[in-house]
């Protein structure tokens, strides 16, 4: 009996991930060139490992704030005068960041206020007597809820549960969650899709080495080993899964292998060649069957204990320069607005600083989206800067969220075109949250 291709995708959900895309591959490229910028749409996660003080990258600019600002920071407050305006939102984004004040002027620059891991909406009176979320002022605990939106820490990705969703619409066989930052991100792993994790380099798969008979040879040994039935469950999975990998990664290869070239130059640093990937990816995402996709990069070293000044100044820059190529390219490409580009944190930092003039593992902190799509502009509400104030869940400046990170998924998941009724069940305290999308996209 003749299927479609959506009916075979619905059958294919009850397999793993590995399963399905291994059958879907036999599918082979459907309307290969079909997708366009006008039906195209790509989500971009860039995560800022260690916890980013996102108080030094959004501050007020009227000066009753910015003194309480100031006030509150000590030695780690920057300078009034150093604050680069963000268009009319009132608010001052870090010197570094010059970039994203461009992209402000330009109307395609947005911060979300105060956003973090919940249950439901919290106060400082209901502390005691609302559930929060697991452990959290701890890294490896909080960075796995930012990529569930899960406070108890789930086992599937956001970003996975809305490919799971969406794949029906993408015609080629590759998964639609690919991570550029060189490790397994839980944020692509759904209950059907599974992201493909690539390094940053210039190729995808095996790098070759040696003449091309030896490397055939090797490669087909390699092959064998993966379809040996050895009778372990776990090791048939993870030959599964590198298997897809290497099969997807010359996929992509042979796609990019009559790619243009990038129209803009972007900065030889990790998170730059990773956005460089990704725009190479959109680049042949006709010839890859793809109408949607999620993609994940990020980069390390927020975790300053100490010096977050200097420190804080040279990891901003750097990301600063990365978010402004990729926009740039965007915009040659035609695909303004058609991607959006946000950040995540598993925290931010403590108001106020430490003894070595760095700040600690906090709670809410602010974040940016970047696209053709987004409304500029200042979304949620900004805490009181008073430590033991009205928004300090401790003494030190450890903001309790007044925007919950499932209306900052749920809004990123609409727009890429997941309905109302579906983001409710991939976000499953959605519910508890009013309004449930906001109005940034």
């Amino acid at each position: 009996m003749n299927r479609n291709r959506r009916d075979f995708l619905k059958s294919c959900r009850g397999l793993g991930a590995a399963g399905v895309s291994a059958h879907v591959s036999r599918l082979g490229l459907v309307s290969a060139n079909a997708q366009s910028s006008s039906t195209y749409k790509a989500l971009v996660c860039v995560f800022f490992f260690g916890g980013n003080d996102s108080n030094n990258t959004v501050v007020p600019l009227d000066s009753p704030r910015y003194g309480l600002y100031q006030t509150m920071r000590g030695p780690v407050a920057l300078p009034q005068a150093s604050l680069l305006p963000a268009g009319s939102s009132g608010y001052g984004l870090h010197p570094a960041m010059v970039n994203a004040q461009r992209l402000y002027g330009l109307g395609r620059g947005a911060m979300v206020l105060n956003v973090g891991t919940l249950f439901r909406p919290t106060t400082k009176a209901a502390l005691n007597s609302t559930p929060l979320p697991r452990n959290l002022y701890s890294h490896s605990d909080q960075t796995q809820q930012w990529q569930s939106s899960d406070p108890n820490g789930g086992g599937t990705g956001w970003g996975g549960r809305l490919n799971d969703i969406i794949l029906p619409q993408n015609t080629g066989a590759l998964p639609p969650g690919l991570s550029l930052q060189g490790g397994n991100a839980l944020y692509l792993n759904g209950n059907v899709t599974r992201g493909l994790n690539f390094s940053n380099a210039s190729s995808f798969g095996l790098s070759t080495f040696g003449n091309g008979t030896a490397m055939a040879a090797r490669l087909a040994a390699l092959q064998r080993v993966l379809t040996f039935d050895s009778g372990v469950q776990m090791v048939a999975a993870a030959n599964g899964v590198l298997s897809d990998s290497l099969r997807s990664g010359q996929e992509i290869n042979a796609a990019l292998s009559s790619a243009p070239a990038l129209p803009v130059a972007f900065p030889n640093s990790g998170l730059g060649n990773q956005l460089a990937q990704v725009a190479r990816i959109m680049s042949v995402r006709g010839a890859l069957g793809m109408n949607r996709q999620i993609f994940f990069a990020g980069m390390g070293g927020f975790d300053n204990h100490e010096a977050l000044l200097a420190r804080q100044q040279g990891l901003l820059a750097s990301a600063d320069a990365a978010f402004g190529a990729f926009m740039d390219a965007m915009e040659a490409m035609g695909l303004a607005n058609s991607v959006t580009l946000f950040t995540e944190s598993e925290f931010n930092r403590t108001g106020n600083s430490n003894a070595n003039i760095g700040t600690d593992h906090a709670w809410g902190g602010h974040h940016l989206v970047f696209g053709g799509a987004v409304r500029s502009g200042a979304y949620g509400t900004f805490p009181t800067h008073q430590l033991r104030g009205p928004d300090d869940a401790g003494s030190r400046g450890n903001w309790i969220p007044t925007t919950s990170l499932d209306q900052y998924a749920a809004t990123l998941g609409g727009w890429f075109g997941v309905s109302d009724a579906d983001l409710r069940m991939a976000f499953p305290n959605l519910q508890n949250f009013n309004p449930q999308r906001l109005a940034f996209l």
